[in-house]
C-alpha cells in the first residue's frame, strides 16, 4: 500500500551524500518486484525498462535524500555544533529533536533552547543563526562523544517521525522527498506487466538538497528524450500562504508551469509545452484532477538535466502538494501522491513513436 511505503521510507535516514539506507531499501523493494537495477558512483539508483526504441525515452526521477546537518565541532563539554546541509529553516530549529548517524549507530539528540527563564526580552524575538546553535546529546565531555562515535562529518537529520492526522493525511521527517520516492516505486510496479510503452528509466537520485546535481551521471547514462521529475508542490490553502497561489493539500496531482531560483543560480524550469498538454489531456480523458502551480524560490535538479545532450531534453516537474516545507514535520496526502502515479503512469502509455517534441 502506497500510504504504507510513504510512512516507510518517512522513517529512514539518509541525508544527502548518506544515503545508503534508504537507497537498500528502496533496492530490497525492486528486488521484491523482480526489477533489475544499478547504483553509479555517487549513489544513484537507477531501473530501466526497455520499451519501444522508436518512442522517445522517458526519465522519471525523484530524490532519495533529505536535508539536515553536519557535525563540525565537538566542544570540550561534549556540546555538537553543526554545519548547516540544504536549506534548512533557522526559525524552526531551537528545541528540534535529532539524531546523529555515527559509525557506532544512532545517537538521539536534541538543537538547545536556552531556558525560558534567562531568556531577555530582546532575546525572545531573535531567530538564531544555525552556527550559533548547539546540540546536546547527553556527554559530558568531548572524549565521552568521541567514545560514543562522534566525529566531524557525521550526518544529522530530524528525528524520523510519522504522525497520523485526519482525513488519512501523513505529518512527518523527509515527506520531502520520501513521498516521491514511494510514488516511483509504485510507478515502477505499474510499468513492469505493460505491454507496450516507450523505454523507461527510472531513479532514485542522490544530493538534490545538497546541490541539484547528483542526479546527473544517471540522466546522462540514461540519454532521455524526456524528463519528468517528482518532487513537491507547495500547498497555498493555509492563511500564511494564500497569496502564493491556488494549489491545495488533498487536489490532486500537478504541475509546474514556472519555476526560478535567483539566490545564487539563476536557474529554473519553462517546461516542454508538448509535456504541459499531455498531461492536460490525461487528467481530461481519466477524470484525474490536474492542480496548476508557478513561483519562484524553489529549484528542482530538472533544471540541469534540461540543458544535456545535443538537442537538450523536454522537461516537466511533476508534483504532490505539501504543507511546511523543508520543517521537522511536513504534510502530504497519499492520496495525492497515489492520483499522480496514476497521472504519470496515463501519460507514459501515450509517448508513442509519434510523439513530437517540436517546440
Amino acid at each position: 500500500m502506497l500510504r504504507d511505503l510513504i510512512r516507510d521510507y518517512m522513517l529512514i535516514p539518509g541525508l544527502a551524500g548518506h544515503e545508503d539506507r534508504i537507497r537498500a531499501r528502496i533496492k530490497a523493494d525492486l528486488d521484491r518486484l523482480g526489477i533489475p537495477h544499478r547504483t553509479d558512483r555517487l549513489g544513484n539508483l537507477s531501473a530501466t525498462l526497455e520499451g519501444d526504441p522508436a518512442a522517445p525515452s522517458v526519465l522519471v526521477f525523484t530524490h532519495m535524500d533529505q536535508l539536515g546537518f553536519i557535525v563540525r565541532k565537538v566542544e570540550a563539554s561534549g556540546l555538537i555544533r553543526l554545519e548547516r546541509l540544504g536549506g534548512v529553516p533557522e526559525r524552526a530549529l531551537a528545541a528540534q529533536a535529532v539524531v546523529i548517524c555515527s559509525r557506532k549507530g544512532d545517537i538521539p539528540a536534541l538543537i538547545a533552547n536556552k531556558s525560558h527563564h534567562a531568556t531577555t526580552p530582546e532575546e525572545k524575538y531573535r531567530v538564531l543563526p544555525y552556527a550559533e546553535l548547539y546540540v546536546d546529546a547527553g556527554f559530558a565531555s568531548k572524549d565521552e562523544a568521541h567514545a560514543a562515535g562522534i566525529r566531524i562529518g557525521d550526518p544529522v537529520v530530524y528525528r524520523p517521525n510519522v504522525i497520523d492526522l485526519a482525513n488519512g493525511r501523513i505529518a512527518g521527517t523527509s515527506a520531502d522527498d520520501r513521498a516521491g520516492c514511494a510514488a516511483l516505486v509504485d510507478l515502477a510496479a505499474r510499468l513492469r506487466g505493460r505491454a507496450s510503452g516507450p523505454t523507461v528509466h527510472l531513479v532514485w537520485s542522490v544530493q538534490e538538497e545538497y546541490n541539484l546535481r547528483g542526479v546527473l551521471p544517471a540522466a546522462a547514462a540514461a540519454k532521455p528524450d524526456i524528463a519528468f521529475q517528482i518532487d513537491l508542490l507547495l500547498a497555498c490553502d493555509t492563511p500564511d500562504m494564500t497569496t502564493r497561489g491556488e494549489v491545495t493539500l488533498g487536489g490532486g496531482p500537478g504541475i509546474s508551469l514556472y519555476s526560478f531560483h535567483g539566490r545564487g543560480t539563476l536557474n529554473g524550469v519553462i517546461p516542454h509545452p508538448a509535456l504541459v498538454a499531455l498531461m492536460e489531456e490525461v487528467a481530461e480523458t481519466e477524470g484525474l484532477p490536474l492542480q496548476r502551480s508557478a513561483h519562484t524560490g524553489a529549484l528542482t535538479d530538472l533544471s540541469y538535466i534540461q540543458f544535456m545532450g545535443e538537442e537538450g531534453v523536454a522537461c516537466l516537474d511533476v508534483g504532490f502538494p505539501m504543507r511546511y516545507t523543508h520543517s521537522a514535520l511536513e504534510v502530504v496526502d497519499p492520496a495525492d501522491v497515489a492520483q499522480m502515479v496514476t497521472l504519470l503512469d496515463k501519460a507514459i502509455a501515450r509517448i508513442t513513436p509519434g510523439f513530437t517534441l517540436i517546440r
